[in-house]
């Protein structure tokens, strides 16, 4: 193919999905909202929450041997443990509440779960110790009231299975702390910028 400027701009109709337009919605299980309500942990975990992925999954691979030839069969299902990077406040809210959300899994002292983790979680009641999280594209352009997701991935029984440290630095100036949180999950489903499920 030739080169030709026009043809790869015609290509790309709306400029590419950018990166940086993005945002994470969370939920929070009942016994981890101890320092502030479960609405004030979703907004401050929107605006906090640095860098996230649009997940991935593999299909594995079943391979048999035929004739001194390998012949591949698909597999099952696997996903990847989801990461996140959010910005620590002096108020330590997020931080906080995922630490007492891993400590309800297992806890520091006792090796125990909260009782409160072992309800089972429904839309009505917020309970257990899984929840639904929201990673959402958007576009970049807007509309009069905000700008359009393009599209939204949905983690289903997501949980938190390791906290990062916090490196300390007298020579650490002008620069705020961070924290990523891995969470594993059962699946993501997919919803398109129409408002229907795209994958699931």
């Amino acid at each position: 193919m030739a080169f030709n400027i026009t043809q790869f701009r015609n290509a790309l109709p709306r400029d590419g999905a950018r990166p940086n337009l993005f945002e994470v919605r969370m939920q929070f299980p009942s016994f981890a909202q101890v320092r502030g309500s479960s609405t004030d942990l979703e907004q401050r975990t929107s605006f906090l929450c640095k860098t996230a992925q649009i997940p991935g999954s593999t299909i594995g691979v079943v391979p048999v041997q035929y004739f001194g030839r390998e012949v591949k069969f698909a597999g099952n299902r696997t996903f990847a443990d989801w990461t996140v990077t959010i910005i620590n406040d002096e108020d330590f809210i997020i931080r906080d509440a995922m630490e007492r959300w891993m400590n309800g899994i297992n806890s520091h002292r006792g090796n125990f779960r909260n009782a409160a983790a072992l309800a089972p979680n429904t839309e009505a009641v917020r309970s257990g110790y899984t929840v639904q999280a929201n990673v959402i594209q958007y576009g970049k352009v807007a509309s009069v009231d905000n700008a359009p997701a393009l599209r939204r991935y949905s983690f289903i029984g997501m949980f938190p299975t390791d906290i990062s440290p916090i490196d300390l630095d007298w020579g650490s100036n002008d620069s705020i702390e961070e924290f990523t949180v891995t969470f594993s999950y059962q699946w993501w489903e997919a919803v398109g910028a129409e408002g229907n499920l795209a994958i699931a």
